[in-house]
C-alpha cells in the first residue's frame, strides 16, 4: 500500500492506493485530535505503520510528529520538486486536495525506492536540538534588541551610546538603567563614574576621566520628545535587552545539564575546543543524520559542507551546496574553525587548504568535512574521540580533497 498526505493548516487530505496505482481509499481530516485520532486508526487497517511511509511536503509539524509518534516513515518532498513533476499527471498542472494526496501516493509508488525518509530521533537528541534552536533565536532577537537601543540612544542621547559602546554590556546596560538621559548624568563626575564602574567590577582599563570626557565630547541630542518620554523608551529597551540575556543564560544552563546526561555526549567532548553549546549543537542538528546516515559520505552531503557537481555534454560545474541543513552546517563550521587553534592536524588541513587559494569559508568547510568523518568513525564503533585512536595531531594523512568550488 501507498500514502500520500497533503497537509494544510485546518485539514488534511488522505489518499491510499495498491500497487497497480488504483485508489483504494481517500477521506479528508479535520486538523484536531478526533481527526488524527481517526486517520491515524484507519491507516492502520491497511497495514503495520512501520511498512507504510507517508509523503509530505513539510519536514516538521504535528503532522509530522503524529505519524512518526505512530511508526509511520516520514517521507519530506519539496513543494519545489513536487510542482515540478506535476506534468507527469497532466499538462494543465491542475490542483486539488484529493489530487495532490492521490499524486504524493503514486510518487510514492513510482519513485519510493530513491527518497530519504525521516525517522524517530532519540528524545534526548531532539530536547537538546529544541534547546539550542530557541538559544540561537534568542540571540538574534538579542541582537535586533541592542541595535534597537543604540538606534534610541544615537537619537535621544548620543553621550549614552559612546558609553554603551565602551562599556561591559553589564555595566553599560546598568549605566542606562542608572542614567537613562542626559539629564539624569549631568551631575555625573569623573570621580563618581570611575568609582561606580569599579564597584561594578569594569574591566576595560578607562579612567573616569577618559569616560566623562567621551560622555562630554558627544554631540547634543535633537530629539523632539520630551526627556520624560525618551527616559522611558531607553528604561523599556534597556529592560527587554536585559530580559532576552537572561532567557540566554537560562537556556544555556538548561543545555549544560542536558549535555552532560547525553548518550552521544561522551563520544565528542574531547574533541579540541568544543565547548558545551557546540556540542549540543553538534549533537542535535548532526545527531539525527548519524542515527539514519548510510555512510560516511551521505553524512558529509546531508550536513552540506561538500559541494554539489552538475556535469552535461562539455559542461561541469562545481558550487556550493544550498540543499542541506544550515544549522548542521553551521554547527559543524564553528567547532571546525575553532578546532584549528587547538589541533596540530585541524590546523594544517585547514593552513593547506588556505595555501590552495580557499577562501576562509570553504577552507572551513574542507576541515569540517574531515571532522565528519571522524565523527562518524567515532559512533560507528562507538568509541569517545582520542587523538591518538583517531590519528589526529599531524599523524594522518588524510585523502586530498580537489580543489572543489564550495
Amino acid at each position: 500500500m501507498y500514502i500520500g498526505w497533503d497537509w494544510a493548516t485546518d485539514t488534511h487530505d488522505v489518499t491510499v492506493m495498491d500497487d497497480t496505482g488504483k485508489r483504494i481509499d481517500r477521506w479528508e481530516l479535520p486538523h484536531t485530535e478526533e481527526g488524527f485520532t481517526k486517520t491515524l486508526a484507519r491507516l492502520r487497517k491497511h497495514g503495520d505503520p512501520a511498512d507504510l511511509p507517508v509523503p509530505i511536503e513539510t519536514t516538521r509539524g504535528l503532522a509530522v510528529d503524529r505519524l512518526l509518534a505512530a511508526g509511520h516513515p516520514v517521507i519530506p518532498v519539496h513543494p519545489n520538486a513536487f510542482h515540478a513533476m506535476r506534468p507527469r499527471w497532466g499538462a494543465s498542472k491542475a490542483k486539488t486536495d484529493a489530487g495532490d494526496s492521490m499524486k504524493l501516493a503514486d510518487y510514492l509508488r513510482t519513485d519510493g525506492h530513491l527518497l530519504p525518509r525521516l525517522g524517530p530521533t532519540e528524545q534526548a537528541t531532539l530536547d537538546l536540538q529544541a534547546l539550542t534552536r530557541q538559544r540561537a533565536d534568542h540571540i538574534h532577537a538579542r541582537v535586533a534588541a541592542v541595535n534597537q537601543l543604540a538606534a534610541l540612544l544615537d537619537e535621544h542621547w548620543p553621550g549614552g551610546k559612546v558609553l554603551f559602546s565602551t562599556l561591559d554590556s553589564d555595566i553599560a546596560l546598568a549605566f542606562l538603567e542608572r542614567y537613562p538621559t542626559s539629564g539624569w548624568a549631568a551631575k555625573l563626575t569623573a570621580g563618581r563614574l570611575e568609582a561606580w564602574c569599579k564597584r561594578r567590577g569594569y574591566s576595560g582599563g578607562k579612567t573616569g576621566s577618559v569616560l566623562i570626557e567621551r560622555l562630554r565630547s558627544a554631540p547634543a541630542a535633537a530629539s523632539r520628545l520630551s526627556e520624560p518620554v525618551a527616559r522611558q523608551l531607553i528604561l523599556m529597551q534597556v529592560q527587554l535587552v536585559q530580559g532576552i540575556r537572561a532567557t540566554i543564560r537560562a537556556s544555556e544552563k538548561a543545555i549544560t545539564a542536558a549535555v552532560e546526561t547525553h548518550p552521544y555526549a561522551p563520544l565528542f567532548a574531547t574533541m579540541p575546543r568544543i565547548g558545551k553549546v557546540n556540542l549540543a549543537q553538534i549533537i542535535g542538528e548532526i545527531g539525527p543524520f548519524l542515527e539514519r546516515a548510510q555512510n560516511c559520505e551521505q553524512l558529509i552531503a546531508e550536513t552540506g559542507v561538500v559541494p554539489v557537481t552538475r556535469a552535461s555534454g562539455k559542461t561541469r560545474s562545481v558550487g556550493f551546496r544550498f540543499a542541506a541543513n544550515r544549522r548542521a552546517r553551521l554547527a559543524i563550521a564553528t567547532f571546525a574553525d575553532n578546532s584549528r587553534h587547538s589541533s596540530d592536524w585541524a590546523s594544517k588541513i585547514y593552513n593547506d587548504a588556505r595555501d590552495r587559494k580557499k577562501r576562509h569559508p570553504h577552507a572551513t568547510r574542507i576541515l569540517a568535512r574531515s571532522w565528519l568523518r571522524v565523527m562518524w568513525a567515532c559512533w560507528r564503533d562507538g568509541t569517545c574521540y582520542d587523538p591518538e585512536i583517531h590519528q589526529a595531531n599531524g599523524k594522518i594523512k588524510p585523502a586530498a580533497d580537489e580543489p572543489l568550488a564550495a
